[in-house]
């Protein structure tokens, strides 16, 4: 049966943000634990200044071994330089590892924080976000940008940061002790490096976008494909399945293979200029000791300050790329927060008070599109602990007005309100806590039939979710299996059938008490025994409470204390199950053909 719902689309790309935009709302996170920050960048000055004072030591130590007799060169070179050179090596490791413990928590934090504020942002959208996202998409989005505050946080303060505090260093004692040659040199070769660099990176980031969106999509028609697997199977269309899914791949193959000869290419750029670089430094400290103005110690050093400069220099290059793609992962999930709640509480939303409820929709108007209208001025009321029973052809809005009810979507025009208050001037938890619905279509999460009845009230007992299967006409089912209520359900509870996740869907609705209840087709895939034994357990349990019965079938409406008829969003008929027997219209005419129907059934049984 079709339900009523807005056609679902492809969901728009996120809106594009400037990376410094994604790093300043990244910033706020980490500033959290700015003490903790604070000492772990004096770690890293530590480690740095240790690490440019090894080869000072070693100059030193070199030069007072030059001209000794190897023999005796433990004796002119002084212990307390080669003490030194011990003490400085194990400092670097000290201040190191000691700059990842302290920031080690900031990270993990940050992931974690974010992680679950995107993941409560998505939870209070809308259900027409919901129903136009593409789930693979989302998922695949918010995993990457997770992982990616990880490697951005690693690499700009872990590799990033560090360099160039080492890069200000060396210059900084090149231009002390030698000729400006030097430090022109290398600062003309790193500002050469880094221009090529960003600019070869910023062309590339356009390839790693389409990378991105090629890999979510591809995963995308993945899940969609393995969710709908009996469909798959219904129809042989495992090959046709696959030829989709490799159209996709092949695409993201391209995508790839372009991005990894751009990346050859950066490499290579990038090798040249570091080798032109320390060809002509290398050059510099072998004239100056042929001329002898540079001493053998002088030359190991400038080597070894080589080594220390343009080793991280080449990696400076790599990390830019990840740092920049880590950037585009992480825009797309940032991108998630910047969605627009469209249902929200108002400022001055006031809690629905405990109680019996009544409901009243006063001429309701409503569409999913504005091309596309669903309700016309519809009008009715439900008093407290009385049901009223809403019928009508699929298409004509019955599923609608639970919606609605339960402010999934706002009204266009008119209002609903409960007890008299309008429910957009209620919260949106104590509305909702105060509803129960069992649907038409039952989805279960994948985990055991005890979760997916406690999650009408997670804090019940043992006992009284057992209680609520009883009720349910369910728990001799339950009995049976073999892990009983730790039976697990499968993915959108594909173990049961229809029937037994219809019963599940009644149980967790029992469970969670509600002063007001929805059925939305609550029986429509059970059989006629069960049928009529969970139509008098709803019944009892409508006692006492508020129910919108929304039904196909007209027999399970019959003790309703108002019965609607719906076609296309308007009310034609309304009253009790006699009296609209009795009118002989629309109402009467579905009941005679659902008659005509039950007794082809019995005879085609018989």
């Amino acid at each position: 049966m079709r339900r009523d719902t807005a056609t679902a689309l492809p969901a728009p790309p996120p809106a594009e943000r400037h990376e410094w935009q994604t790093i300043k709302a990244l910033f706020p996170y980490l500033w959290h634990w700015r003490g903790r920050m604070l000492l772990a960048l004096a770690c890293l000055i530590g480690a740095k200044f240790a690490n440019v004072s090894v080869p000072l030591v070693f100059k030193d130590i070199v030069d007072g071994l030059a001209p000794a007799d190897p023999a005796h060169a433990i004796l002119i070179a002084p212990l307390a330089l080669i003490a030194a050179y011990g003490v400085l090596r194990f400092g670097v490791a000290l201040f190191t590892e000691l700059r990842e413990l302290l920031f080690a928590r900031i990270t993990q934090r940050a992931i974690r924080t974010i992680a679950l504020q995107v993941f409560e942002h998505l939870h209070a959208l809308s259900l027409r976000f919901h129903l136009e996202r593409q789930t693979g998409g989302l998922t695949r989005d918010i995993e990457r940008g997770t992982r990616a505050i990880g490697t951005l946080i690693n690499y700009t303060v872990f590799s990033v940061l560090p360099t160039l505090v080492e890069v200000a260093l060396v210059l900084g004692i090149l231009a002390l002790r030698y000729e400006p040659s030097f430090v022109l040199i290398a600062t003309a070769t790193l500002v050469v490096y880094v221009t090529y660099t960003v600019l070869i990176s910023n062309w590339r980031v356009h390839l790693r976008r389409e990378v991105n969106e090629l890999d979510s999509a591809a995963n995308t028609r993945a899940i969609d494909s393995l969710l709908n697997y009996e469909t798959v199977k219904y129809f042989n269309n495992e090959g046709w399945e696959k030829a989709r899914y490799d159209q996709q791949m092949q695409q993201w193959e391209a995508a790839q293979v372009r991005s990894q000869h751009s990346l050859s290419w950066l490499n290579l750029g990038q090798a040249g200029i570091i080798a032109v670089g320390v060809a002509l430094m290398i050059w510099r400290a072998a004239v100056g000791v042929a001329n002898g103005t540079m001493t053998v110690g002088d030359i190991v050093l400038v080597n070894a300050f080589l080594i220390q400069l343009y080793i991280p220099l080449n990696f400076l290059g790599v990390l830019y790329r990840e740092i920049r793609q880590s950037l585009t992962d992480i825009e797309r999930m940032f991108a998630l927060l910047d969605q627009n709640k469209e249902i929200q509480d108002a400022p001055e939303a006031r809690s629905l008070e405990s109680g019996p409820c009544s409901v009243r929709f006063e001429n309701v108007s409503f569409a999913y599109e504005a091309r596309r209208p669903i309700l016309h001025d519809v009008s009715f009321e439900i008093p407290a602990g009385q049901t009223l029973a809403v019928v009508g052809h699929s298409g004509s809005g019955k599923s609608t007005l639970a919606r609605l009810l339960f402010r999934f979507y706002d009204v266009n025009d008119g209002a609903i309100r409960i007890n008299g208050q309008d429910i957009r001037q209620l919260t949106q938890a104590s509305l909702r806590t105060r509803i129960g619905i069992v649907p038409q279509d039952t989805v279960l999460f994948n985990d055991t039939l005890e979760y997916n009845i406690r999650y009408g009230r997670p804090q019940a007992s043992c006992e009284e979710v057992q209680a609520a299967a009883r009720a349910a006409h369910l728990a001799e089912f339950i009995e049976r299996l073999p892990d009983g209520y730790r039976t697990r359900v499968g993915e959108r509870g594909l173990k049961l059938s229809g029937g037994e996740k219809q019963r599940v869907a009644i149980a967790r609705m029992l469970l969670k008490n509600p002063a007001i209840l929805i059925l939305d087709e609550a029986t429509s895939a059970l059989d006629s025994k069960t049928e009529k034994a969970i139509q008098t357990e709803l019944e009892q349990a409508a006692v006492g409470r508020t129910a919108l019965l929304i039904a196909h079938r007209l027999s399970t409406v019959m003790s309703a204390d108002e019965i609607l008829v719906l076609d296309g969003g308007r009310i034609i008929e309304r009253g009790t199950h006699r009296a609209l027997l009795e009118r002989g219209g629309a109402y009467a005419l579905m009941w005679a053909l659902q008659l005509q129907e039950d007794r082809a059934a019995i005879a085609d049984g018989a």
